[in-house]
């Protein structure tokens, strides 16, 4: 099958290597010159753990390519992805400048009946939106379809290849024959493809991932509570998981969550039931859980030294918002980094993908370590953002020579109390009350 990718983005690139990957020929475009330059040569723009060799291979066999011809990519093809971005506007809602502007090139370059689908996370009504963008500049029938993606960042390669279900809105008989046929290859093992109406497609990545934003932040506020009462979060997390009802997804507390989806998803989400006269209060609810969760750390940190962290050295491990991904959107480090750059302190900062990202938003203003341990080397305190598994098990022993202090902050949760405790320690978490050292590190 002749297919079009327009925009090479995270989701884009995912999506048209895949689609290469089981036979198909795949055109993916973008307006960005230097990026489709990089791609031609099978160098990737972001870090997704097994992207690189998909797109290497696919290109190599012939079935990938990538031009900055928007109208070629058309003209030559039968299915036409729309994956721009959906940048959040000043009031919450979706922008939908790219996704019309792509839906306008298409219906000047149709050159016969096509089926687009709108793979970009987009609100209810856009489809009707991008039949009326094409519609009014051809005479060629369209097919409009709506195909929300569900990647997760560090596993998206697998998650597309291997999904639990693909969901499609559609308005033809002729598109779901077509589109049943396209992902026929990933859903061998019997997983759905849910074919619904066009609105229920578009509500449905949204509802998706409100409610893994409500999780996240209603265990955050059980953390809270947890740390008022003396209660352990995490047992509380395995005591509600067990319940089949609930299940354990999503109910690990922590800083706060960040990235590309959740907070702009949550927001249009909003936005959109504002509109239509829904009361969104829950969501706004989990929008102001989060972004006081980002500062939880900043104050314990402050709370623990005193409100100026001048002559203070502060280290960070941690910059994405979640491991296998180099992505810093929203990331509840730029909040913590941004606090402690505020209040006078030195900071060093590592993160195994994140640095060359964390240098375009940071600049000279912090110090970038070649390692976690040279983050380390005569800080006051470590401030641990991300859960990265190099940052798991590390030398305690080592951390303890190397910090001025062995004070560790961990929004992750990542060790036992108890364990730092007997390994000497000063150890602050989400959720669990604060442990000292059998040794107990003085305030100055």
């Amino acid at each position: 099958m002749n297919v079009a990718v327009i925009g090479t983005g995270y989701v884009g690139l995912v999506v048209g290597a895949g689609l290469a990957e089981t036979g198909n020929d795949v055109i993916c475009a973008d307006i960005d010159e230097a990026k489709i330059a990089r791609l031609q040569k099978g160098e990737i723009p972001i870090y997704e753990p097994g992207l690189d060799r998909l797109v290497e291979r696919n290109l190599a066999e012939g079935r990938l390519h990538f031009t900055t011809d928007v109208g070629m990519a058309v003209r030559e093809s039968d299915v036409i992805f729309i994956a721009v971005g959906t940048p959040p506007g000043e009031d919450g809602s979706a922008d939908l400048k790219h996704v019309l502007r792509v839906a306008e090139t298409i219906g000047e370059n149709m050159n016969g009946e096509k089926i687009v689908i709108t793979k970009s996370t987009v609100p209810v009504g856009t489809a009707a939106k991008v039949r009326a963008a094409i519609e009014a500049r051809t005479r060629h029938r369209v097919h409009v379809c709506s195909n929300p993606e569900f990647l997760k960042e560090g596993a998206a390669v697998d998650d597309f290849m291997k999904p639990d279900r693909v969901v499609v809105g559609v308005d033809s008989d002729y598109a779901k024959q077509v589109l049943e046929e396209l992902f026929a290859p990933f859903v061998r093992t019997g997983n759905p493809v849910l074919f619904m109406d066009i609105a229920s497609a578009e509500i449905t990545k949204y509802a998706a991932n409100a409610m893994l934003a409500t999780r996240i932040s209603f265990m955050n506020m059980i953390a809270r509570l947890c740390e008022e009462v003396g209660a352990d979060v995490n047992l509380v997390r395995k005591g509600i998981g067990t319940d089949e009802r609930i299940g354990p997804a999503f109910l690990f507390a922590g800083a706060g969550y960040g990235g590309s989806c959740f907070p702009k998803d949550v927001k249009a989400l909003v936005r959109t039931m504002h509109e239509h006269g829904v009361d969104p209060s829950i969501l706004e609810a989990v929008e102001q859980v989060n972004e006081e969760q980002k500062r939880v750390l900043l104050r314990a940190v402050l709370n623990r030294f005193g409100p100026s962290l001048e002559g203070r050295t502060i280290a960070v491990w941690g910059l994405s918002f979640k491991p296998e991904t180099d992505d810093m959107r929203e990331a509840p480090s730029l909040v913590v980094v941004e606090g402690l750059l505020a209040a006078g302190a030195r900071v060093r900062v590592h993160d195994p993908q994140a640095m060359r990202v964390a240098r375009e938003h940071f600049g000279d203003r912090v110090i970038y370590a070649a390692s976690n341990y040279d983050a380390l080397d005569g800080a006051d305190a470590l401030v641990i953002m991300t859960e990265w598994q190099p940052y798991r098990r590390p030398d305690l022993e080592r951390m303890k020579v190397l910090l001025r202090q062995p004070i560790i902050f961990d929004g992750r949760n990542l060790f036992e109390p108890a364990r730092m405790s007997e390994a000497g320690f000063e150890y602050t978490s989400i959720g669990r009350r604060p442990v000292t050292p059998r040794t107990a590190v003085p305030a100055e």
